[in-house]
């Protein structure tokens, strides 16, 4: 396995928002104001260093999902030499969710289990590796709800409210938490893991994102996706755990920790 698809055709609306509290240069302020968090600068774009990170943890192939109107993905990758990495690019026509940006790399899976991810995240390695050696079509990151807390820039109060997994003895996914109550929290197995959405996807997926219909949203889930894997076709999703922290650059008010936690890692493509 060393095909991941990243998913970057999110609107970025809360990125887009003006916010005074943030210290930034003129160059973040554009690239805020379209939306496209995964360009956002630092020192070089935000996703070279997510794309280098794969390529550590031995990723060979990755394709974007973007959308049609997001010509400074192709205008920035097609003209960057890589030497560990080939990036081509799948298009969702339109922003209907996850599952729907999830159905649009199906032709670059090819039958065969690809790592997903968010353009917006920054994974340890360890984890992204930790998915590739699965024996198994599909699996998911738990991400230990303390070591988030300890050392990743999210705030506690927002860790707070992110979906968390419940394993069974197997250690395979029965199910996703979205907004926990600390009831919820309560019941859960200790350590409490967090859904990041760093998964492992086999070719049944597909057939699950083709059969759930919209979210309350008002969007087509993954997480949706995968559960009706589970329900239906008789899919398991390994739970790896993982005590070590996720970057995530969904705000302009992220930008600078991230800056900070990123200074000393060296992107190599």
């Amino acid at each position: 396995m060393d095909k991941a698809v990243i998913l970057a055709r999110g609107l970025g609306t809360r990125m887009r928002k003006e916010d005074g509290l943030a210290d930034l240069s003129a160059d973040e302020i554009a690239v805020a104001n379209t939306g496209v968090k995964a360009m956002i600068p630092i020192d070089r774009p935000f996703l070279d260093y997510v794309i280098s990170g794969l390529a550590d943890a031995g990723y060979r192939h990755v394709c974007l999902v973007i959308g049609p109107e997001h010509t400074e993905f192709r205008a920035y990758y097609e003209n960057l030499e890589t030497r560990r990495v080939n990036i081509s690019f799948a298009i969702q026509v339109e922003p209907k969710g996850t599952a729907d940006a999830v159905l649009a790399a199906e032709e670059f899976a090819a039958g065969e289990p690809v790592l997903i991810i968010n353009s917006d995240n920054y994974y340890p390695t360890s984890s992204l590796a930790a998915l590739r050696e699965l024996d198994c079509d599909n699996g998911l990151v738990g991400f230990e709800r303390e070591g988030m807390f300890a050392d990743s820039n999210i705030s506690p109060e927002r860790i707070a409210k992110f979906a968390v997994i419940a394993v069974d003895e197997a250690g395979n996914m029965v199910r996703i938490i979205e907004k926990p109550s600390p009831e919820d929290i309560e019941a859960l197995d200790q350590p409490v893991r967090i859904s990041m959405n760093c998964w492992r996807m086999g070719p049944k997926i597909y057939d699950a994102c083709r059969s759930i219909g919209p979210s309350p949203r008002g969007e087509l889930e993954v997480t949706d996706a995968v559960q009706y894997a589970i329900d239906n076709l008789d899919q398991t999703f390994a739970v790896v755990n993982v005590s070590a922290p996720v970057l995530d650059l969904t705000s302009r008010t992220d930008i600078v920790g991230v800056k900070k936690a990123l200074a000393s890692v060296e992107v190599n493509l």
